[in-house]
C-alpha cells in the first residue's frame, strides 16, 4: 500500500463523516413529517400525489397493512417493467430499433427469461444485469422503467427500514406509520434532491445524457466503430445514491461516458454511502438517543476499513508468479505497480479497491473495476460483504434493517451469556422477535448455498440455438442441447467456483454485482437468479417488518445497573463479532472451496485467470522457478 492511496480512503471517510450528522438529521424530520427547508418547494408536489394515488399519509398501518402495501406496491413494479421491455420495440425513444424479437446478431434480445430476470431485478434493488445495456434496451425503457424503478426500489427500502425504527421508538401501539408517506416522501425528499444535483455534477465533470442515436465512425485502422450515446448521467446518479448499480453500459461504472475522471469517481463512491451512513443517525434521533447511531456507526466503520485495506494490501501486492518472469529486478519483488488487471488507469489500485468495497458493503453492485480479476484474497472480501447481509452499512433501508436484526441477535446472545432476558433500547427481546430474525438470516443463506450448489451440478436441455450470433464465427448449435449449468463459467478449478459462489450470493444479497466470468444470459440462470432475488429481498425484509410490529406493541423497560448498555464499546464489539462469526460459521465451507484455496494454489504455481490465458499455460505446465 501507498500513503497516496491511504490518504485517498481516509479523505473519502471523512467527508462522509461530515455528512452523516447533518443528512440523518434531515431524515428524521423528513420521516416524522415535520417541515424542513424542502416543504415549501416539495410540499404541494406531495400532496398532489397522495391525492392522485387515494392516500391519507395520516392514517397509519398495522405491520401486516404496511408489509401488503409494500408488497402489492412490488408487485404492480414488477409488472410494470416487465410489459416495457417486452414491448420496447412499439415504445417511442428507440432510435437503435431493439426489440422483442430473436434475430442473427440479435443474441441479447429481451426474451421472457430475460425480461423476467431483469423486472426481478430492478425492483428488489439488484440492478443484477444478465445483457448488455446499449446492444439490448431502448432510451424508453432505460428511463421509464429501469431509472424510475431505481427510485422507487430504493424508496420502499428506505420504508421498509423507517418502520423498523419506529418499532423501537414507540410502545404500545399497533402502528409503524404509513407505507405510501414513506414512500413518497423518501423519494421527493431524500434521493430526487440529491440525484439531481448529483446528475448535474456528473455531466459538468463529463457523462453524456442525451437522446441521439448511436454513432458510427471509422478508426485509424478503417474499421467500423458504434459508440453508445443516451441519457446516462440522470440514471448513473441515482442508481449509485439508491444502491442500486445497473448503468446503461454493459462496462458500466468503468466506462469514460459513466465515470470519466477521478473527481466523479469519488462523488460517485460517496454517493453509495451517503444515504446509509446518514440513516444510521437518523435511527438514533428517532428513538431519542444518538449514541445508539454511534454505536452501529462505528461497528460498521470498523468491518469496512478492515475490508478496503485487505483489498487494498492484496490488489497493491499483486500475483506472486510474475516476479519471475523478468519483469523485476530481482525474484524476490512483487508484480510491478500491483495488480492493474481489469482496472481503469484514471483510477488506479486504491481508488479501484475503495469502490470494490464500498459497492459490495452496500447493496450498490456498480463496478468500476473487473471483480473477477481481483487477486484471490482481494476477491474474498467483496463476496464476505455480500455474505453478512450487507450490514456494513448496506443499502439504503436494506442496510440498517439489517443492522438492527444483526443488533437484536447480538443482544439476544449477551443475554444468553449473562442470564438476562435481553433488551435492545428498553424492548424485551423475547422468543417472537428472535425467530423473525432467524427466518430472515436463514433465508438468504439457505438461498445461496441451495442454488450454488444445484447449478453446481445439475444438467438441463434449452434450446441454445436461438443464443446462435452468427457474427461469433461459431457453428449453430443443436436447437436442443443438454448442457451442465456450470459449463457456463468460463474458468475452471476454485476461481470457477467463486464465480458461480458469487453470482448466487450477489443475487440474493440483492447486491448485482458479478465475478464477471460467468455467462447468466441463459433460461435456468435467469430464472434461478430471479428467484434468488426475489427469495433474498421480501423473505428477508417481511421478517423484520414483523419484529418492528411486535416491538411496537411492547412498552420500553426503565434502565438498571442490569441493563446491557448498547451505545458503548462492549455492544460494538460484540455486534462485529455477531457478523463476522455467523458469515464465517455459515459460509467458510464454501469459501474454503472458491477464494480460500485458489490463494494457496496460486502461490504454488497455478492460475485460472481466463483473461491470462499465457500465463495460465505457463503456471499449469510447472515453468515456475
Amino acid at each position: 500500500m501507498t500513503a497516496n492511496g491511504v490518504i485517498q480512503i481516509l479523505i473519502f471517510f471523512g467527508i462522509l463523516l461530515l455528512t452523516t450528522k447533518p443528512l440523518g438529521a434531515y431524515m428524521a424530520k423528513v420521516f416524522e413529517g415535520r417541515r424542513t427547508f424542502l416543504s415549501p418547494l416539495l410540499g404541494p408536489v406531495e400532496r398532489v400525489c397522495y391525492r392522485l394515488c387515494g392516500v391519507n399519509p395520516d392514517a397509519e398501518q398495522r405491520w401486516t397493512q404496511y408489509a401488503g402495501s409494500l408488497l402489492a406496491f412490488s408487485v404492480f413494479s414488477f409488472l410494470f417493467v416487465y410489459v416495457i421491455q417486452r414491448l420496447q420495440g412499439w415504445l417511442p425513444f428507440n432510435p437503435q430499433g431493439f426489440s422483442t424479437a430473436h434475430a442473427p446478431g440479435n443474441a441479447t434480445a429481451m426474451t421472457p427469461d430475460l425480461a423476467f430476470n431483469t423486472a426481478t431485478s430492478f425492483v428488489t434493488n439488484t440492478n443484477w444485469q444478465a445483457y448488455s445495456g446499449e446492444a439490448t434496451l431502448s432510451y424508453f425503457t432505460q428511463m421509464a422503467a429501469l431509472a424510475v424503478q431505481n427510485f422507487a426500489s430504493a424508496a420502499v427500502g428506505i420504508a421498509a427500514a423507517i418502520a423498523m425504527v419506529r418499532g423501537f421508538a414507540r410502545q404500545q401501539v399497533s402502528a409503524i406509520g404509513n407505507f405510501w408517506a414513506d414512500m413518497w416522501r423518501a423519494t421527493l425528499y431524500v434521493l430526487l434532491p440529491i440525484a439531481t444535483v448529483a446528475a448535474l455534477v456528473l455531466v459538468a465533470e463529463g457523462a453524456i445524457q442525451n437522446f441521439k442515436p448511436y454513432d458510427t465512425v471509422t478508426t485509424l485502422e478503417g474499421a467500423k466503430q458504434t459508440i453508445p450515446q443516451g441519457p446516462v448521467a440522470s440514471q448513473e446518479a441515482i442508481k449509485m445514491l439508491g444502491t442500486n448499480g445497473g448503468g446503461i453500459f454493459n462496462a458500466n461504472s468503468a466506462h469514460p461516458y459513466e465515470n470519466p475522471t477521478p473527481f466523479a469517481n469519488l462523488v460517485q463512491i460517496l454517493l453509495i454511502f451517503i444515504v446509509p451512513t446518514a440513516l444510521t443517525y437518523t435511527f438514533g434521533k428517532m428513538v431519542g438517543d444518538t449514541r445508539q447511531g454511534w454505536a452501529i456507526f462505528a461497528a460498521c466503520a470498523i468491518m469496512f476499513f478492515a475490508g478496503v485495506f485487505v483489498v487494498y494490501h492484496y490488489e497493491q501486492a499483486g500475483n506472486p508468479n510474475l516476479t519471475n518472469l523478468g519483469l523485476q529486478a530481482s525474484a524476490t519483488d512483487t508484480q510491478p505497480g500491483g495488480n492493474m488487471e481489469g482496472k481503469e488507469t484514471r483510477f488506479g489500485i486504491a481508488a479501484s479497491s475503495l469502490f470494490v468495497t464500498v459497492t459490495t458493503d452496500a447493496s450498490c453492485g456498480a463496478v468500476n473495476s473487473m471483480h473477477d480479476s481481483l487477486t484471490p484474497l482481494a476477491g474474498l472480501v467483496p463476496t464476505v460483504n455480500l455474505q453478512t447481509d450487507e450490514v456494513i452499512f448496506g443499502g439504503v433501508g436494506a442496510g440498517l434493517y439489517g443492522i438492527l436484526m444483526y443488533a437484536v441477535i447480538a443482544v439476544f446472545i449477551a443475554g444468553l451469556m449473562v442470564g438476562r432476558t435481553p433488551e435492545y433500547l428498553g424492548k424485551k427481546i423475547e422468543s417472537k422477535e428472535v425467530k423473525m430474525a432467524m427466518v430472515a438470516m436463514i433465508a438468504t443463506s439457505l438461498c445461496i448455498l441451495c442454488f450454488t450448489a444445484i447449478s453446481s451440478v445439475v444438467t438441463f436441455n434449452w434450446d441454445k440455438s436461438q443464443y446462435w450470433n452468427p457474427a461469433q464465427g461459431n457453428p449453430k448449435p443443436a436447437p436442443t442441447s443438454s448442457v451442465p449449468a456450470a459449463a457456463n463459467v468460463a474458468n475452471d478449478g476454485p476461481h470457477g467456483f467463486s464465480e458461480l459462489l458469487y453470482a448466487y450470493t450477489s443475487g440474493t444479497e440483492n447486491n448485482g454485482s458479478a465475478f464477471a466470468g460467468i455467462t447468466v444470459n441463459t433460461p435456468w440462470y435467469n430464472l434461478t437468479i430471479g428467484l434468488a432475488m426475489l427469495m433474498g429481498r421480501f423473505l428477508f425484509m417481511i421478517p423484520l417488518i414483523a419484529l418492528g410490529g411486535s416491538l411496537a406493541g411492547k412498552k420500553k423497560t426503565p434502565v438498571t445497573s442490569g441493563t446491557f448498555p448498547t451505545h458503548g464499546p462492549l455492544f460494538v464489539g460484540l455486534f462485529v463479532g455477531t457478523v463476522v462469526l455467523i458469515a464465517a460459521l455459515t459460509f467458510f465451507p464454501a469459501l474454503s472451496l472458491g477464494p480460500l484455496v485458489e490463494h494457496f494454489l496460486m502461490h504454488s504455481g497455478k492460475l485460472f485467470t481466463w483473461v491470462a490465458p499465457a500465463l495460465t499455460h505457463i503456471a499449469n505446465s510447472g515453468v515456475w522457478s
